[in-house]
């Protein structure tokens, strides 16, 4: 049945995404966002749809609207960009999610939290299940995002124990795709850059450090699977259990632009975690989700978005 759904930070890398998935779902959708790191250019080809309809607005403040369901994706979520002003970012995190979560309570509508593989720090764990409760340092320089993700999913419990809210709460592992900004300082975003203009690749520490990469067609997927799902609050991961060392994207990534890049050491950066890789048996099992696309074949759609784009 369609619905009438707010989609927050909606005009970013994943909520421009997800607002077309829910346009091709034929929901009527409304994109909020203030465009501090989101793009017009992102949904520039849904503002002449009938159901689609661009809010400017900032979820620092209050939130009206008549809506069914919210998807709370607004806040900046790359390190320069959320480093660069923290406590707008923790501002952004918490009173994004005591407004989304206020217009709920007032629609009576369902609310998603966009929360993060953040919110477990540098794991002691690994890889890391929804029951771990994290290795957060609480004032470090990635505090104001990892604590301000922590304490909007402290609210979004908060509400659905007190009010009775019907929440969901996914934890986004790392994700890229189309529509991935040049200067984000993610790692496939500054290695695609790098190879593609013949800049030398800069890998921090040895290298060795993992991450898990989920191409964003299915990490949408499962983040709708997650909203459409009764009686699951979550939290969930989503992402892609998958792992890869730096070296071996950055090797990975020279081969498919044909570069003649060479790799650079550069020192670790603070709190920078070492190892991050989802358990997503609980995904499996309440969504009936799991990723698709194998890393090279998102890279390949990804490098070609960036030539066409930054070149």
């Amino acid at each position: 049945m369609s619905k009438r759904v707010l989609v927050t930070g909606g005009a970013g890398f994943l909520g421009s995404h997800l607002c077309d998935r829910l346009i091709a779902d034929g929901h009527e959708v409304i994109c909020l966002d203030n465009f501090f790191t989101g793009k017009k250019k992102n949904i520039a080809h849904l503002l002449s749809n009938p159901n689609f309809e661009l809010m400017r607005h900032d979820v620092i403040q209050p939130i009206y609207a008549e809506i069914d369901w919210i998807f709370n994706f607004a806040c900046p979520a790359s390190p320069v960009h959320y480093q660069r002003d923290p406590v707008r970012t923790i501002k952004t995190n918490v009173m994004g999610a005591l407004n989304s979560l206020g217009c709920a309570k007032q629609n009576n509508a369902r609310v998603l939290q966009a929360s993060t593989s953040e919110v477990y720090g540098d794991p002691k764990v690994h890889p890391q299940p929804e029951n771990y409760r994290g290795a957060v340092n609480p004032i470090g320089i990635r505090a104001c995002y990892d604590e301000g993700k922590r304490t909007a999913e402290t609210l979004f419990f908060d509400y659905h124990r007190q009010h009775g809210l019907d929440i969901r709460v996914v934890r986004i592992f790392n994700t890229y795709g189309p529509r991935m900004t040049a200067n984000d300082g993610r790692v496939v975003s500054n290695f695609i850059m790098q190879a593609l203009r013949g800049e030398d690749i800069t890998v921090y520490g040895d290298g060795k450090q993992t991450r898990s990469f989920c191409y964003v067609d299915d990490l949408i997927d499962g983040i709708v699977k997650m909203m459409n799902v009764e009686n699951f609050t979550g939290p969930v991961n989503i992402g892609n259990p998958g792992e890869f060392t730096m070296l071996e994207l950055a090797e990975l990534v020279l081969k498919l632009t044909g570069s003649k890049s060479k790799i650079i050491h550069q020192p670790l950066p603070s709190d920078d975690p070492t190892q991050r890789c989802p358990v997503i048996d609980l995904a499996k099992e309440k969504l009936g989700w799991e990723p698709t696309v194998k890393l090279e074949d998102g890279l390949k759609v990804t490098i070609k978005y960036f030539r066409e784009n930054y070149l």
